[in-house]
């Protein structure tokens, strides 16, 4: 008897496990885009009246959807119909304003970096941290030249976290940076996984 319960046991934690493999990753993944899409829509978010007075209700979506086309229709004006003389004088206006420069330039380098024409992390690379242990990481090299700092044989090389949105940039020699021949996407997918999904790459 107490043998058949603990394969029952045993087959209840085997299946458990099993489902967690599936539901976790699957969750986590739901949890994140559906957050994404909540902050969005609630940038906008129009209440409409009820039958009473006191009485309101919002459309979920309505607010993603006017921040989404309503982006697209800036980008169509600033593409189409403005002349590119007028949005220079624009940007340079915001950038000569004390402080909002600073958020403003630091937040359309970042957003550049990963979508437009001057995308950063495309290139994946394994650099060198500490030649006499031979410490490496997983980054992306974001500048081949800095010789606005007077270093011409050094690069800059953003490396992600794993499991976090943040990283570190580190300036290393150009000797101490290997371009990695896979893609940019699964460059990252190694680095957020911790290494975990190195083999899945390699199938």
């Amino acid at each position: 008897m107490e043998d058949r319960l603990g394969r029952l046991i045993n087959k209840f934690f085997g299946y458990f496990i099993r489902g967690l493999l599936f539901v976790a990753p699957l969750g986590f993944t739901i949890l994140i885009l559906y957050s994404a899409f909540d902050f969005v829509d609630g940038l906008v978010r129009i209440n409409f009246t009820w039958d009473q007075p006191n009485q309101k209700i919002f459309i979920p979506g309505l607010g993603f959807l006017i921040v989404l086309f309503g982006t697209a229709l800036i980008g169509f004006v600033f593409t189409r119909l403005l002349p590119q003389t007028i949005q220079n004088w624009l940007e340079n206006g915001i950038k000569h304003l004390p402080i909002v420069k600073i958020f403003y330039t630091a937040f359309k380098d970042l957003i550049s970096a990963f979508v437009g024409d001057k995308k950063k992390f495309t290139t994946g690379v394994l650099v060198t941290i500490n030649k006499e242990s031979n410490i490496k990481k997983l980054g992306f090299l974001t500048q081949e030249e800095l010789n606005v700092f007077n270093l011409p044989d050094m690069v800059s090389v953003y490396c992600p976290h794993s499991y976090a949105f943040s990283g570190e940039m580190f300036i290393v020699p150009k000797e101490q940076v290997q371009i990695l021949n896979i893609s940019s996407a699964e460059v990252m997918k190694i680095i957020v996984s911790g290494g975990v999904s190195i083999s899945d790459t390699q199938q």
